[in-house]
């Protein structure tokens, strides 16, 4: 946890047996002060994943279609079909944002993107999606899902708030779940066009961010240096596991979260079979490859010494 966490929900428990701010107006405005926006297009939710959802509800529906890459966020296609819409997943890897935008039809609302992408890793810069905007219709709404870039290099991946600025179309979604350790807390926010935002918020009260979950969050935003430090000591460990990983020929492309992608073919669940053997839980993922988390360095260790028995 970050410094002021622990204390803030301690504090915060003393409180949950009242209404409080229950739409986290409070919170939305700091977010919105923070991050130099008006608060009219900053939205605080339960995580990204319930941001999604309602973003989705809002802006898709029956007859209605949503385009994302593929392999990309597993829960993609649930949160759509959920929404009533279609989705149409783009095989490609690396992404094709090309494809991604001929993909598009007239019953299209949404173009969902990924950046860096879950589970691959890939990181999407400015140009490329920039590029890939102009590509788009004028009705077509695009939204960035930005759940892990505090984990990518500076100034590699595009950023998703200046082209929000720049182009109605666009809505950018993150979480506190990974960079910030609120995972259990869920807490998330998106930022959007003014009228994009206020589709959302009719659904506020039965998504609303908790008390103890605004109170951590707010701590956590005061503890932003820290912040940046252990995102950098994860992802300093995360390449620190693919330099042991490429050591082995095996094919690991570069990652700006904080995860590995293993691409394995054949030998993906053989390779995932092992380490659940050895104590070390991954994931194979639509058939393509296996996700690997960053841990902490003891089990990172576990993660090279188990992968080099299986190469023997």
């Amino acid at each position: 946890m970050l410094p002021g966490v622990r204390e803030a929900v301690r504090e915060g428990a003393e409180r949950v047996h009242l209404t409080q701010d229950a739409l986290a107006t409070g919170l939305t405005a700091e977010l919105a002060r923070r991050l130099e926006v008006d608060g009219a297009r900053v939205v605080a939710g339960a995580g990204s994943g319930a941001l999604l959802q309602q973003y989705l509800n809002a802006h898709s529906g029956p007859g209605t279609a949503v385009v994302h890459g593929w392999p990309s966020f597993e829960l993609y296609p649930l949160l759509i079909r959920n929404a009533g819409a279609t989705p149409i997943a783009v095989p490609a890897e690396p992404q094709d944002l090309r494809a991604l935008a001929a993909a598009v039809t007239p019953e299209t609302r949404v173009v969902l993107l990924c950046n860096p992408n879950n589970p691959t890793g890939e990181v999407l810069g400015q140009d490329a999606v920039a590029e890939f905007l102009d590509l788009l219709p004028p009705g077509v709404l695009v939204l960035i899902d930005e759940a892990y870039r505090e984990f990518a290099e500076p100034g590699a991946l595009a950023d998703g708030l200046a082209l929000a600025a720049a182009d109605d179309r666009v809505a950018v979604v993150r979480t506190f779940s990974k960079s910030h350790g609120l995972l259990g807390l869920r807490v998330g926010y998106l930022v959007a066009p003014g009228p994009v935002a206020a589709a959302l918020r009719p659904t506020l009260p039965f998504f609303r961010v908790g008390t103890l979950a605004q109170a951590a969050a707010l701590a956590a935003l005061d503890a932003e240096p820290r912040m940046r430090e252990q995102c950098a000591e994860v992802a300093a460990e995360r390449d620190r596991v693919r330099a042991g990983l490429l050591d082995l020929g095996w094919d690991v492309p570069p990652s700006g979260g904080n995860f590995l992608w293993l691409r394995l073919g054949r030998d993906n669940q053989s390779f995932v079979d092992h380490l659940a053997a050895g104590g070390v839980a991954v994931r194979e993922i639509a058939g393509a490859g296996v996700r690997v988390s960053t841990g902490t360095p003891e089990a990172n260790d576990l993660v090279l010494a188990l992968a080099k028995e299986f190469a023997a």
